[in-house]
């Protein structure tokens, strides 16, 4: 599903040239649920904005589902960002005055769906995620861990290839954030949706059933993990 070969980043500061990413390269399978982890620094970001389709590398290439996306210009990137990948960020990203059925609806909103279908695609992406009661609540009437399931359940409306969440329990106490991770197992176990998470939590981490650990912007660490 995911091929990633020799992939580089740098940025320039003035006259310095800072390598956010080096020569890194690794593939992803359909179903895998990967966690990337690293320190401050470490290219884990970089990393993922590239496989979030949000920048284009400096060297290298990258596939996902057999197609070259590391050489498409704006309009092809996000028409891959829209089609096959979910996002989910650690401060939710939904509209504050929409209820959590109409932010789940969003990403359709430029598809060829009718209202009635949009409408009932996302009951059913509220209902994945435990919040079929909550349909109509707004984000301020949610707690933290129920707006973290909005946003999950945004991300999964489109069946996108794969979801992409960026240190999706940083906002949250540890035990909501236990409840969330308990979410991602059963979304990738039950649904076999493939997840990749970057974290510097390392209980999070270990929830995957892969790690990647990166330092200074190359892999020091590629293995499945123990449970």
């Amino acid at each position: 599903m995911i091929e990633v070969s020799n992939l580089s980043k740098s940025y320039r500061t003035g006259n310095i040239e800072v390598r956010a990413l080096r020569s890194v390269s690794f593939r992803i399978e359909a179903g895998e649920y990967v966690s990337i982890m690293g320190p401050s620094g470490s290219g884990k970001s970089t990393l993922m904005n590239l496989l979030g389709c949000l920048d284009t590398p400096t060297s290298g290439f990258y596939k996902l589902d057999d197609q070259e996306v590391s050489s498409l210009d704006d309009d092809g990137l996000a028409r891959i960002r829209n089609q096959k990948i979910g996002f989910i960020f650690q401060t939710f990203n939904l509209l504050p005055r929409l209820t959590a059925l109409a932010n789940v609806e969003l990403p359709m909103i430029y598809s060829n769906l009718g209202r009635a279908e949009r409408r009932e695609r996302a009951i059913g992406s509220l209902e994945r995620v435990g919040l079929s009661d909550r349909l109509y609540h707004t984000p301020s009437e949610l707690s933290g861990g129920q707006t973290q399931r909005v946003a999950i359940a945004r991300a999964l409306i489109n069946n996108p290839t794969i979801i992409l969440a960026d240190e999706p329990t940083g906002n949250l106490d540890r035990e909501t954030g236990r409840d969330i991770i308990n979410l991602f197992q059963k979304l990738n176990s039950e649904f076999g949706v493939t997840l990749i998470i970057v974290t510097h939590d390392k209980d999070v981490g270990k929830s995957a059933k892969r790690l990647i650990e990166l330092v200074d912007g190359g892999i020091v660490r590629d293995e499945k993990v123990e449970t």
